[in-house]
């Protein structure tokens, strides 16, 4: 075991908030510099993720934890996709050997297989993260072709205009009448090629609606003149943190290239920055 650190696999709903909290600290030490996931990340990928995609098995079969002698969480390995693992560690806890540890946990665990029955396992390593990148080269990994970028902006810099063009308005997401609509505009922005049939509803938005972090006042959407909902935002705003996340952000393919998304986001940043 990592020095001082014991490790065990997810327990309760408890452990839900527990993990929380251990987000938002590990972010706060880490200099609000993505080492570790949003809190609203880890929300939307038990509700949304999970519940309504089912891209991995529930939270309590993917997820592990270290915790010191006091009981407090000091590292989380979870997954958010299949064959995935997400080595998320309070940088003062932070060594080699417990990453060692939790990548061999990881290998075991969470680990998928290719068509061929060869098992994969893709590990996220920051750009500045030396330590975990050698950690992985040392183990036979490789640099994969899907990086996870990240944009930052600072609550003191000017917020541009990102006005819609003539004849669109940015809002709120209205109340549950619009929820069909809502959901369909995200299937066309993000399956644009594939089949209607294959849409599968909107229910599942309700899933989105229970996270903790969600705000309706903070969920755009770009509306055309006829009343088409055409694109749209969610802002997540977490008060412990003073912080805000974007998940997900698109524009219904007939309305694109025309700064809606812009507009959305610009809206809801200025709508952030009255939050403080």
């Amino acid at each position: 075991m990592a020095s001082g650190l014991t490790m065990r696999t997810y327990g309760d709903e408890e452990d839900f908030w527990r993990i929380r909290a251990f987000l938002r600290e590990a972010y706060l030490l880490g200099g609000r510099r993505p080492g570790v996931w949003h809190v609203a990340r880890l929300d939307y990928w038990r509700w949304h993720v999970i519940e309504n995609c089912q891209a991995c098995d529930p939270v309590e079969a993917v997820t592990f934890l270290w915790d010191t002698a006091e009981g407090q969480i000091a590292a989380v390995l979870n997954q958010e996709g299949r064959g995935e693992a997400w080595l998320q560690v309070n940088p003062a806890h932070a060594t080699v050997s417990l990453e060692e540890e939790m990548l061999t946990v990881a290998e075991e665990r969470l680990a998928g297989s290719t068509p061929e029955g060869r098992r994969r396992l893709q590990v996220w390593a920051g750009e500045r993260d030396a330590a975990r990148q050698a950690l992985l080269a040392a183990r036979g990994y490789s640099k994969g072709d899907w990086p996870d970028h990240k944009r930052r902006w600072s609550s003191d810099r000017d917020i541009p205009a990102g006005r819609p063009p003539a004849g669109y308005t940015v809002r709120s997401l209205g109340d549950a009448s619009e929820l069909p609509a809502r959901s369909w505009l995200s299937w066309r922005a993000f399956h644009p090629d594939e089949p209607d049939e294959d849409y599968e509803g909107w229910e599942g938005y309700r899933n989105i609606q229970r996270c903790p972090l969600y705000r309706r006042d903070l969920d755009m959407v770009a509306v055309a003149a006829d009343g088409e909902l055409a694109a749209f935002c969610t802002l997540w705003y977490d008060d412990v943190t003073r912080s805000g996340y974007f998940e997900p952000v698109g524009t219904e393919p007939n309305h694109q290239r025309r700064g809606l998304g812009r507009a959305v986001m610009c809206e809801a940043l200025r709508r952030l920055q009255r939050l403080g």
